[in-house]
């Protein structure tokens, strides 16, 4: 009898295991079905791919609507979410930027930082010390360069000037348009800036390594890697952070001491130590427990600043990532004491000890906390190691504040600036339900149709770099020398990777317009429309098969066709007209975003003092770094259709251009 009871409960459990797995099942497989409502919100397929790719591309080129049409969008959006597109176009522009694809240790041999390059010129005689005391800048300057032609060093500038270039040519040129996108989403969600130097070199191999080829998968591995990163160690300083480690403490007291030291003698010993240890932590930059990390990755990675974590949480979290750090880098990089002692005693002996060592990822037993900690409730028993950080990083990433955090901000960046309620609490549903499969999430926010409402509609404002990219992309313009549009960019209020808050750039049309960018963004318009910005070049009549319009006001109309497809134009042709007829527009405008720049302060470039610009030859020079500010009333090329430019720059720097 009791074994027929027993069998019927288990039959019991067996049956709702089954139910919840195989809606499990369901819900996944629906999660991962493209079925997008835009006929539902009256939209045509030319309208919904318009709208599709306003989202997921940095802008349609010229005729690309037709053809997602044509595809179909369900094809379209599902090709792009694998990301493997061929981009052998790309990757050939990209070959001549060789400090790109290093690895940090590279790019330390390569690329040290300027006070260490003025420090070892100095020690090694290349700079007269009684010379640098007069403050001769001219001796210095030509010692740093023999000095560096000597080593083989080369400028972080320039490191940095193929980090923009490189970024540029991709929203331009790749083919997975939605990979860079996501790229660009990511790498200011998990910010890390080159405003500190400590971090600055190894920001190029963070977006390669860690954001990039993740972009789509598993929100929880994307954060562990980006915690073990050392762009982001360095940033929000965890490579210091330390604690008390009990274990480590008795092992050095017994070789110290012996292991026939009385209790007496061990506890005289664990005082004196522990008073060293106090010493050393109270001197500036000597380590202890920092908490920096442990709070960003609560309040801006994962849970949200109403995420309800407390401090006591991030104190604790704080100790359970003690001994995060980074391995040693490079010939003359980070992390000299430390690869004594790895040469000392040997990777396989650290290792047996506690230690990991993971790429440029080390895990340094002798400073982490291995007392008790709870973090949200969740204890961590003492004696733990590098694996309960990672604990804590999963516990996070699957938290419920970060299914709705998470899901907030890619409806904020997706959407509009405010997303409605049911569109995040579906895609909420998603991530938790997919353990963060953040491609599920993505399809969960285009299947919706919060997505396709009038209220989404051309309801986000472009930053600087996407107004840039949707400019040269919509006039299906040539890059030769990107490193002129990012100077642009910078005018037009973005200098890209140099937002040092660990927030990153704010998602909102409010931080991007005000009076003096919308005159930078015409300025820019025009700039390009009339070719005046070197390296980069279009052909207007060859957008219009060659036509040319019979008038201002006809090219207006066409051409706004052209560059802003499937659009409502009669307001913005009517606003747009008045502007068409001045001779001297493109003078006022340069003039009065000029005076506008020179009243508002210029963002600190505090990489190094030692800029990099290409002369004829392509060889690298050393310069002021002051080309940025150069006044941008250039005579146009020749050839030029002067009429149809202007029309052309008036159409970038309207309004209407500037929503996506």
């Amino acid at each position: 009898m009791k074994s027929s009871v027993r069998n019927f409960y288990w039959s019991i459990i067996l049956f709702c295991a089954a139910i919840l797995l195989s809606s499990f099942v369901r819900f996944a497989g629906s999660a991962n079905k493209i079925a997008m409502p835009y006929k539902k919100a009256g939209l045509t397929t030319e309208q919904a791919a318009a709208h599709l790719l306003s989202r997921f591309t940095y802008g349609a080129k010229p005729g690309q609507v037709q053809e997602v049409a044509k595809m179909g969008l369900e094809k379209w959006l599902s090709e792009q979410l694998k990301g493997d597109e061929n981009d052998k176009t790309l990757g050939e522009m990209l070959t001549k930027f060789d400090a790109i694809n290093m690895t940090n240790t590279e790019v330390e041999d390569t690329f040290p930082r300027a006070p260490s390059i003025r420090r070892f010129a100095i020690d090694e005689g290349y700079i007269n010390k009684d010379s640098l005391a007069k403050g001769d800048r001219k001796n210095e300057r030509e010692g740093l360069e023999a000095y560096m032609k000597a080593k083989g060093y080369r400028p972080q500038q320039e490191l940095f000037r193929q980090f923009f270039s490189q970024k540029i040519l991709r929203a331009a040129y790749s083919e997975n348009q939605l990979r860079e996108i996501m790229t660009d989403f990511w790498f200011n969600h998990f910010n890390v800036a080159l405003n500190k130097p400590q971090c600055a070199a190894y920001v190029p191999a963070y977006e390669r390594d860690i954001i990039r080829p993740n972009v789509f998968g598993d929100f929880q591995n994307l954060l562990v890697k980006t915690a073990k990163s050392p762009a982001m160690l360095l940033y929000l300083d965890n490579f210091t952070s330390s604690g008390n480690n009990v274990a480590a403490q008795d092992q050095s007291m017994d070789m110290m001491m012996g292991a026939n030291a009385t209790p007496a003698q061990k506890k005289r010993a664990k005082e004196r130590m522990e008073k060293v240890k106090q010493q050393a932590q109270q001197k500036k930059g000597q380590g202890g427990l920092n908490e920096n990390y442990a709070r960003e990755v609560m309040e801006l990675h994962t849970m949200g600043v109403d995420g309800g974590y407390t401090q006591s949480d991030v104190t604790q979290a704080a100790r359970v990532l003690t001994g995060w750090t980074i391995a040693p880098m490079g010939k003359i990089g980070y992390g000299g004491a430390v690869k004594k002692m790895i040469d000392r005693f040997g990777e396989s002996n650290l290792q047996q000890k506690g230690f990991v060592f993971d790429g440029d990822f080390m895990f340094n037993m002798n400073r982490h906390d291995n007392g008790e900690k709870v973090v949200l409730g969740h204890k961590f028993p003492a004696g733990g190691g590098y694996d309960e950080g990672v604990e804590l990083l999963k516990m996070l990433a699957h938290h419920s504040s970060t299914a709705k955090f998470i899901s907030k901000k890619l409806a904020v960046r997706f959407v509009n600036d405010t997303p409605p309620t049911s569109l995040v609490d579906k895609m909420a549903k998603t991530f938790s339900a997919t353990n963060g499969d953040i491609k599920s999430v993505l399809i969960t926010m285009v299947n919706s149709p919060e997505f396709w409402s009038k209220d989404a509609l051309r309801e986000k404002t472009k930053s600087p770099f996407e107004l840039a990219m949707s400019a040269v992309r919509g006039l299906d313009a040539k890059i030769d020398r990107p490193y002129e549009l990012y100077t642009w960019i910078n005018k037009m209020g973005q200098q890209m990777y140099y937002y040092q808050a660990p927030t990153g750039f704010p998602d909102n049309g409010q931080y991007w317009i005000n009076t003096g960018s919308l005159l930078n963004r015409m300025n820019f318009g025009l700039a390009l429309a009339t070719q005046r910005i070197p390296g980069v070049s279009l052909n207007l009549a060859a957008l219009n098969n060659n036509k040319e319009p019979e008038s201002a006001e006809a090219a207006l109309v066409t051409y706004s066709k052209i560059i802003m497809p499937e659009r409502e134009l009669t307001e913005t042709v009517a606003r747009l007209k008045p502007m068409l007829n001045d001779p001297n527009l493109q003078h006022k405008v340069a003039t009065a975003a000029e005076k506008n720049n020179a009243a508002a302060p210029k963002p600190a470039d505090t990489t190094m003092d030692m800029d990099m610009k290409a002369g004829r030859n392509g060889k690298a020079t050393l310069g002021d770094g002051r080309k940025i500010n150069q006044d941008p009333v250039i005579k146009q090329k020749a050839g030029t259709n002067t009429m149809l430019a202007q029309v052309v720059g008036v159409i970038i720097g309207s309004p209407e251009f500037q929503r996506k």
